[in-house]
């Protein structure tokens, strides 16, 4: 018998099912398959790509209500956010890219240098081959199919690798593909932990697309090195909300407690710390005090929060929350936990000599810490080594979109949270310890691809560059430098292009 991985209800801690783990047997053959896949992948027009796409979307929207209950069972999430959240998602970005991935990767015309007469130039976007996606735990659909569609989209093949933790939901993914008819060896899954993810990079994957710990996501870059593997990062986040005088207070309220405590804070764009402005210090607290108790603790249809996924992260959250108690904060809630059931837990006095400012929690904490001024906020607020996600709340757009300026963030929102990560037209990507690269949007999709400049001559004499060298090179490669890039009047720069273009 090989190695095996359990899947268990976090909900009930009950083990659900066994999954036999890849052997390095079983890996080697994924990437051979792979590779000779991707021969005919590659040369399939973006077009006939994107009916692959369009089956698997139908089928996802078919059986969106035996995904939920896959993710229920593998997450313990309540259900309007696996559908929400990881069904719905992940439809936006497959239909988005349906519709706009022809145009994003056509061909570019670009413009030439005018001392290159009879000269054309053009960018080309071409696929990169065999890629390589490692996905979390969190939001295990999501996470796991929108990478692996980008990456199929701009014509490469794709070995996913879901985590150890959730799958039962890697298992469904891989009978959704299939369902929609992607060629064999273009799309695999290959179940497993570490081991199996360290051996997908001795494959020497053409690229790697990381989500999950800033640590492993450190590994895996280290590791990818050693071959010179492209890694796209998206780690972790310590995102901040900042709350001025002059907001919607009920609002701000209400999106405080959503940012923090959907999926029970398990989730990278979750809201860890709250800046609000001494004025209204006081009112706020007390109204999120009074709307967290509304909120709703269990699983299925009606429950507005889940249980942990894991049980080291309720003791990460212990951790901090118990640092944060030792070092003056104040407790404004009860710490309660019913199994793997975490209630919402409120601190005030909370400083950033703390590891619940300093780190990712990811879990049901809500930290709330005073400011005076724009300043003071912007320098809190940038004081973290993360920097993915962010929000901003008042009355005044302008006064919003300077602060916004200045925060050390990949994303931000201006009046509400975290579902900017939901929108497909949005490249999306952490700075500093948050992560390196962007996926969704245009820019996500050419993160995909390689970049072929290419410039086309049609001259038919020789070239001013050519050999051989000479002093009467040197004159004239001086005046066009003096023409192109010196302080000359208008005359004496069209004499002087005139002239060395005849010579072209």
């Amino acid at each position: 018998m090989g190695e095996k991985i359990e899947a268990v209800d976090p909900a009930t801690g009950e083990k659900v099912r066994s999954f036999e783990v890849a052997t390095d047997l079983q890996v080697e053959k994924a990437f051979s398959k792979s590779r000779g896949a991707f021969d005919c992948w590659k040369d399939l027009s973006i077009d006939k790509r994107c009916e692959y796409l369009e089956r698997l979307r139908k089928i996802i929207v078919e059986r969106k209500d035996e995904l939920v209950e896959t993710i229920r069972l593998d997450t313990g999430k309540p259900d309007v956010e696996a559908l929400m959240s990881d069904v719905f998602a992940t439809l936006s970005m497959i239909r988005y890219y349906e519709e706009n991935a022809e145009n994003i990767l056509e061909t570019e015309k670009r413009k030439t240098p005018s001392e290159y007469p009879k000269n054309s130039s053009y960018v080309d976007y071409i696929p990169m081959g065999v890629v390589a996606v490692i996905s979390p735990w969190n939001y295990p659909f999501q996470l796991s199919v929108v990478p692996s569609i980008t990456a199929l989209v701009a014509g490469n093949t794709v070995i996913l690798k879901p985590s150890e933790i959730t799958p039962i939901t890697g298992e469904k993914i891989m009978e959704l593909f299939s369902k929609a008819g992607f060629p064999e060896g273009v799309f695999q899954v290959l179940q497993g932990g570490g081991r199996v993810g360290q051996q997908m990079i001795e494959e020497k994957p053409d690229k790697i697309f990381f989500t999950g710990g800033v640590e492993t996501g450190k590994k895996v870059m280290e590791n990818a090195s050693k071959y010179l593997i492209p890694v796209e990062l998206e780690l972790g986040g310590n995102d901040a909300m900042i709350v001025f005088e002059e907001a919607d207070l009920e609002r701000a309220v209400k999106g405080a407690v959503y940012g923090s405590l959907a999926n029970a804070g398990q989730l990278c764009v979750s809201i860890e710390r709250i800046y609000v402005q001494n004025s209204i210090e006081e009112e706020f607290t007390r109204e999120l005090i009074e709307e967290v108790k509304k909120i709703d603790i269990g699983t299925g249809r009606d429950v507005e929060m889940g249980p942990m996924i894991l049980e080291k992260q309720i003791e990460t959250v212990k951790d901090h929350v118990n640092d944060a108690l030792e070092k003056g904060a104040d407790l404004l809630t009860e710490i309660k936990k019913e199994g793997s059931f975490l209630h919402p837990i409120i601190l005030n006095n909370v400083s950033h000599d703390m590891k619940m400012i300093k780190e990712e929690t990811f879990g049901p904490t809500i930290p709330i810490v005073p400011f005076e001024s724009e300043d003071e906020a912007v320098e809190l607020a940038n004081a973290t080594s993360y920097g993915l996600n962010a929000s901003v709340w008042t009355d005044d757009i302008s006064k919003a979109k300077e602060i916004v300026s200045r925060l050390e963030t990949g994303n931000c929102y201006i009046n509400d949270v975290v579902k900017n990560i939901g929108s497909p037209h949005l490249p999306f990507g952490g700075v500093k310890n948050s992560g390196i690269g962007r996926y969704h949007g245009p820019e996500g999709l050419k993160s995909f691809t390689e970049t072929r400049s290419v410039m086309i001559n049609k001259n038919k004499g020789t070239e001013l560059n050519w050999f051989p060298y000479d002093n009467d090179l040197y004159v004239d490669i001086g005046d066009l430098i003096e023409a192109k890039h010196g302080d000359v009047g208008l005359l004496k720069k069209v004499k002087t292009f005139f002239r060395l273009w005849r010579k072209m």
